[in-house]
């Protein structure tokens, strides 16, 4: 997948081109004489204003942000109505650097504009912001109006109300009820000063200098201290983005469970990567929880480990090969059998035909080795040049590491990048077309995307079938804080499509060989609740064995403060009847700032 950096740039890029142009025209008066901050806001998420020129608007700078390619200032009215529907603050888009500084009394005349961060086709709410303004200071050193207070009594437990089925499901048109919805509360507090206290971070510091915190400590907690995202109805509105207007250098360096002690204050945002953000011009202590990393079981003698692992965009020039190395040999104890995600070509994101990958998945095995680990031997399918989607040039893969000490791989020729592979019977058992193969590769579903490895190893002298996964990812799925509601998730039509075939799959075999071990894992892209989880283990042929944990350690990913499934293991009945199996969410990268990897690795262990 294209890398966030690469497209917040251009998200950054354009909005800067087009904060102008993404202003929404409403009908009303021409001109509005010496306007209130809350007549702008408004007591819908888009001003009635918009598109029209203001005079005089006054209020308190609240902060002032130099940086990116939104330079402006917030402003507060510090006479508010006694509508908690209207925010009394406004943020005043200058496009270069503003020359102004907290705790200025000024009056603003420009344009009213709504702004969509990451443009109108993400979905996303507007931001209203008044435009080419021209400022004037009329004193320096005022008092800033206080900070409103969020926390779990202000914020509602309802998260959003339903949009307008009239306007698409959009909310922009439904008057803010702050005291129902979480979303609607949030709205109200737009561009105003807002503080939370002694709040727990639940997603680590990125490196674009944020993190996420909860003002609700007891929402559906894991027990490491995260937020669990564990149904579409649970969307966990305690959640809060924090950035920074300060120097980066002093922004907490946090991980999950950590706390932010004392009082965070700033501006409210709106912005395309988090949606309702705190920008502190004021931020806590950390306070570390004393998070580490998890150590799964060794496997027994008896028992065969397998794991999956996406290690996120790997490639011979990225620095992680040692770390990764270790994660595998020390945190999963060696496992047998290792299905790697995205493991890239031999000169990475250089698009020049190269496809082979040996060079990147030997750097690996030999980093194992060093680590401690076995000699790992590996197969793979190389793609079509630029057909399985991923970052642009770098045509990642599934590829199967085992340990040829303990299992051994059933080698049959036949694969390839385009043929599909099959199963027939040969002695009343179940046996692949072709092992490596690839499983429905011609078939639309897998467009731009990346095709499943099915393969055969014996462990004791039992077979074992396994089908190593990256599905289509949620990339173009609107945003939980999306205008409209509920959001739709477009990436699931080609994911579902993509679980039938896989699904199909896995009953070709077991029609052949009821009693058959099958194993389907990887980055599903989706959750274990979610339809194409359904559609996976659908009639009964496969079932997500993440299910065998305790809910509050189901989660392999962390997202904008939701720790939730995207990686899984999915077992047959055979497997899952015997009930002698061992599921373990591996949690080494996910909570960390520093992880080398987005994903957590999951790994089972059970008796052939």
């Amino acid at each position: 997948m294209p890398s966030k950096s690469s497209a917040r740039l251009a998200a950054l890029t354009v909005a800067a081109v087009c904060t102008a142009a993404s202003a929404v025209a409403l009908t009303s008066p021409a001109h509005a004489d010496s306007m209130r901050i809350h007549d702008i806001q408004g007591s819908t998420r888009t001003s009635p204003y918009a598109g029209q020129k203001v005079t005089d608007v006054a209020g308190i700078v609240t902060g002032v942000r130099t940086y990116g390619s939104s330079k402006g200032f917030w402003i507060q009215d510090p006479n508010p109505d006694d509508n908690p529907a209207t925010s009394e603050g406004v943020f005043v888009f200058t496009s270069s650097a503003p020359k102004v500084a907290v705790g200025d009394s000024v009056t603003v005349t420009g344009t009213v504009s709504e702004f969509v961060p990451g443009g109108t086709s993400s979905g996303n709410q507007s931001l209203t912001e008044i435009t080419k303004p021209t400022v004037t200071v009329v004193s320096s050193g005022n008092a800033v109006p206080a900070a409103t207070v969020i926390d779990a009594k202000s914020v509602p437990s309802r998260y959003t109300p339903a949009g307008d089925t009239a306007a698409n499901n959009s909310v922009n048109g439904l008057t803010l009820q702050p005291k129902k919805y979480a979303l609607d509360f949030y709205e109200s507090l737009e561009g105003m000063n807002v503080q939370v206290r002694n709040t727990r971070v639940v997603t680590a510091t990125d490196p674009y200098t944020e993190l996420w915190v909860t003002v609700k400590s007891h929402e559906n907690p894991t027990r490491r201290g995260g937020t669990l995202y564990g149904s579409y109805d649970s969307q966990n509105t305690g959640r809060l983005q924090i950035q920074s207007l300060g120097a980066t250098a002093a922004f907490p360096v946090a991980n999950v469970g950590d706390t932010l002690t004392g009082t965070t204050t700033g501006p409210m945002d709106y912005n395309q990567f988090g949606g309702y953000t705190l920008v502190a011009n004021e931020i806590g202590t950390l306070k570390s929880g004393g998070l580490t990393r998890e150590t799964t079981k060794k496997q027994s003698r008896g028992e065969l480990a397998v794991a999956t692992y996406n290690v996120e965009n790997l490639d011979p020039s990225d620095k992680t090969f040692d770390a990764h190395a270790a994660a595998i040999v020390n945190n999963l104890q060696s496992p047998d059998i290792v299905s790697l995600e995205e493991i890239q070509d031999n000169n990475g994101a250089t698009d020049d035909g190269t496809v082979a990958a040996d060079v990147t998945v030997n750097k690996l095995i030999d980093a194992i080795v060093a680590a401690g680990g076995p000699k790992y031997d590996w197969r793979s399918i190389n793609p079509v040049n630029d057909q399985d989607g991923g970052e642009p040039g770098g045509n990642i893969r599934q590829v199967f590491l085992f340990n040829p000490e303990r299992v051994s791989f059933t080698d049959r020729a036949g694969g390839d990048s385009t043929t599909a592979v099959g199963v027939t019977k040969v002695q009343g058992k179940a046996q692949l077309t072709a092992s490596p193969g690839r499983v429905a590769p011609a078939d639309d579903a897998w467009k731009s995307s990346r095709k499943p490895l099915a393969a055969e190893f014996v462990f004791h002298g039992k077979t074992v079938f396994v089908i190593a996964n990256h599905l289509n990812s949620k990339g173009g799925d609107q945003g939980l804080t999306a205008q409209y509601q509920p959001v739709v998730r477009s990436s699931e039509i080609q994911r579902h499509a993509q679980a039938t075939l896989v699904n199909a799959f896995v009953k070709n075999i077991l029609d052949v060989q009821k009693n058959a071990d099958v194993i389907a894992l990887g980055d599903m892209n989706d959750f274990e609740f979610s339809g194409t989880a359904q559609i996976l283990e659908g009639d009964g042929a496969l079932w997500s064995a993440i299910k065998s944990l305790p809910r509050s350690e189901r989660y392999t990913y962390d997202y904008q403060g939701n720790q939730q499934v995207l990686d899984q293991i999915l077992i047959s009945p055979a497997i899952r009847r015997g009930c002698d199996f061992a599921y373990d969410s591996v949690h080494v990268n996910s909570e960390f700032n520093d992880q080398i990897s987005d994903h957590d690795p999951q790994v089972l262990r059970f008796k052939p």
